[in-house]
């Protein structure tokens, strides 16, 4: 792997106790093996639809219809990522965050309200964590690709093993040491790539939190309708980016407050910031996003689940209705973690799916980070 500094360190300003950041582009080599689709890039607000309506329909599996075949995508890639410390300097364990669909790596730092919802102003400011979020491959400024074959689920999660290995070792550019710990936190997708890495390398982690996730997938598609999807090149916030065709955006605010947001929860400049800044998601990744999950995973360490009460794609609106024998929909996802350590799910009571943009966000915030500790993954673990 090969890394470059992309922007000077860059003290926050307005904290009161400033972390200290870097932005980083950081190579990493990366393979996968990648389902070859008969689907046509979409190129058309239309074909969107259709698309979606096909992906979607009840009783078929779209995904499955359109495989082919496989096939191995493999080659050096650009991540966009930024690496945060305390004052006092790196901790001995970092946290690796990957986001999920509709973002880019600003979702664990909202600068809204002088940071008030900024996941890692908590981790690295109040617990003294080191962090590391990154935009997802193929996302925002990482590296971009063909929407349909090349960007899928598992070669992002080849790249979130690629981060992980090099975080743990030293040698990142711009990250003054390796860790002793690497903690893992996802959103929804970056949840799925968290539990597809550890299933697959169920020693690569110390520890894992799974925000916006469930192990039921039937409701995806209540997420797929509710997204109201357009051509991201039809989104004239997105133009610079260039996104080629087969990459789809949320088509309206209202979209976004569907798929995100619960009733009452949330701060509507906060939903406007997450309409005006969102990102999108590729054709490839929605029809590889179910596979992910499929195996049980033995991975041994700590396991944390938060979702909201309201959560839309992983709960259908209520995750307090179970199946039986649970607590919860996300409880139900325990079962797949037969070795993990205190494997513990929690629902956070009104919210919705976009946890760190609602008003819940410092309940969710404080029960990640107060887990990692209580389980031996604290900051100078």
């Amino acid at each position: 792997m090969k890394y470059t500094i992309a922007a000077a360190t860059a003290a926050l300003a307005g904290l009161a106790s400033a972390r200290h950041c870097q932005n980083l582009t950081v190579e990493v080599d990366v393979s996968a093996r990648n389902g070859r689709f008969n689907q046509s890039t979409p190129q058309t607000n239309v074909d969107v639809t259709n698309f979606i309506l096909n992906l979607a329909q009840q009783g078929k599996n779209y995904s499955a219809n359109v495989l082919e075949g496989y096939q191995t995508v493999s080659g050096k890639y650009h991540i966009a990522a930024t690496y945060c410390q305390p004052d006092s300097g790196p901790a001995k364990t970092v946290q690796l965050l990957t986001h999920g669909i509709g973002f880019d790596r600003s979702y664990w730092d909202l600068p809204y309200a002088n940071y008030n919802y900024s996941y890692v102003a908590e981790a690295v400011d109040t617990y003294k964590y080191s962090t590391f979020s990154w935009d997802r491959l193929g996302i925002a400024q990482s590296q971009h690709g063909e929407a349909v074959n090349e960007i899928q689920a598992l070669l992002e999660v080849d790249a979130l093993r690629a981060l992980t290995q090099d975080l743990r070792k030293g040698g990142i550019w711009g990250v003054p040491c390796g860790f002793d710990k690497v903690v893992h936190v996802g959103h929804s997708f970056g949840s799925e790539h968290t539990y597809a890495l550890t299933a697959m390398y169920p020693t690569i982690s110390d520890g894992i939190a799974l925000t916006g996730f469930s192990q039921n997938g039937s409701f995806i598609p209540y997420f797929a309708f509710g997204g109201n999807f357009i051509s991201a090149r039809n989104v004239s916030g997105l133009a610079k980016y260039n996104y080629p065709a087969g990459y789809l955006a949320a088509g309206d605010i209202s979209a976004v407050q569907t798929n995100f947001f619960a009733p009452d929860s949330f701060d509507p400049a906060v939903l406007n910031i997450a309409y005006t800044t969102g990102q999108p998601v590729t054709v490839g990744e929605l029809l590889t996003i179910g596979g992910e999950t499929g195996s049980i995973n033995h991975f041994k360490g700590p396991t944390f689940i938060i979702t909201g009460e309201r959560d839309l794609p992983y709960c259908g609106g209520n995750c307090l209705a179970p199946p039986t024998g649970y607590s919860s929909i996300p409880a139900a996802a325990i079962q797949f973690f037969p070795n993990a350590t205190n494997p513990t799910a929690v629902v956070v009571p009104g919210a919705g799916h976009g946890l760190n943009l609602e008003y819940s966000h410092p309940f969710t915030y404080g029960k990640i980070n107060d887990y990692f500790v209580q389980n031996g993954v604290g900051p100078n673990a």
